[in-house]
């Protein structure tokens, strides 16, 4: 007898049902689609892969009959199917593909959030947007996607794993991590003692949260670009006495691995108790960091 097993990820083709202001710096799109029926995942902090439109295109243009085959390492490992295909279109032509992390999930209808921070929009801004940024402040009911998104709830793109003897958890995320520590907030049950930071760029990006564990939640703004208040206002704290704490860091990679010495080497705790991820790189674009994977 041969058992059939589902592939973990898969493509969903989406639309924009609605758009909602967070922020001066972060806005909330709410995808339907008729296959996120298929959609499948435990929340906390599952990685998704967005594929957008170039200004002007119907919809993202992706190689789908070449077969499903996933372009990052964290959900199934690079190669085969789509993934060559897409590489070798012109650069504008292949749909812009950027990682995200689920925000909600909801039934009845079927629908998705994911929030999207923008920089570079404002008149004032001393960079110019990237595209990702450019198309969620434009988005509008309609507009077009292709996710690729989990069809099994217990994926590898979910990261947040604490041991069961956990007894403390300690969270840090950055405005791109938000996402991901407001929805580990939300799943954590009654009576989980938790201490989090979570750091943004404005006052007004500064959200009121729902979790029902016993949660001491800091925000940060960032004094200038590259603040080094974290680290400081990290070192300064004093945690709650725990014997198996879990420590989960989320956002930029240089601060990220900065937090991670200083949970592992400043404060003793056991590194493999310690989850630490990249959202992004200081200076570089996705391309640009994953052709240096």
């Amino acid at each position: 007898m041969t058992t059939a097993v589902a592939a973990p990820f898969r493509f969903f083709s989406l639309q924009v049902v609605r758009t909602r202001r967070l922020g001066p710096s972060l806005v909330r799109v709410t995808f339907a689609g008729d296959d996120l029926n298929a959609f499948r995942s435990d929340g906390r902090d599952q990685s998704l892969s967005l594929f957008l439109p170039h200004p002007g295109q119907p919809e993202p243009v992706i190689p789908l009959h070449l077969g499903w085959g996933s372009p990052r390492s964290s959900e199934a490992g690079s190669g085969g199917g789509w993934w060559h295909g897409w590489r070798e279109l012109p650069d504008d032509v292949r749909a812009v593909m950027r990682s995200y992390t689920l925000r909600a999930l909801r039934r009845d209808p079927d629908e998705i959030d994911i929030d999207f921070v923008l920089h570079g929009i404002e008149p004032a801004a001393t960079a110019p947007a990237g595209p990702a940024s450019r198309w969620a402040s434009r988005a509008t009911p309609g507009d077009r996607v292709v996710l690729l998104g989990p069809a099994v709830e217990d994926n590898r793109a979910i990261r947040f794993r604490p041991p069961e003897d956990t007894d403390l958890v300690v969270i840090w995320a950055d405005e791109t991590a938000v996402p991901a520590a407001s929805a580990i907030l939300e799943s954590l049950p009654p009576g989980t003692l938790a201490q989090v930071w979570l750091e943004v760029g404005q006052a007004g990006d500064i959200q009121d949260l729902v979790t029902r564990a016993d949660a001491e939640i800091t925000w940060l703004v960032r004094d200038g670009e590259r603040s080094p208040m974290t680290l400081a206002a990290l070192r300064d704290a004093e945690l709650p006495p725990a014997k198996a704490p879990y420590v989960w860091i989320a956002g930029e990679a240089g601060r990220v691995k900065e937090l991670r010495r200083h949970f592992v080497g400043e404060r003793g705790v056991d590194r493999r108790r310690v989850t630490f991820v990249g959202y992004w790189r200081h200076g570089l674009s996705e391309e640009q960091v994953r052709e240096q994977q």
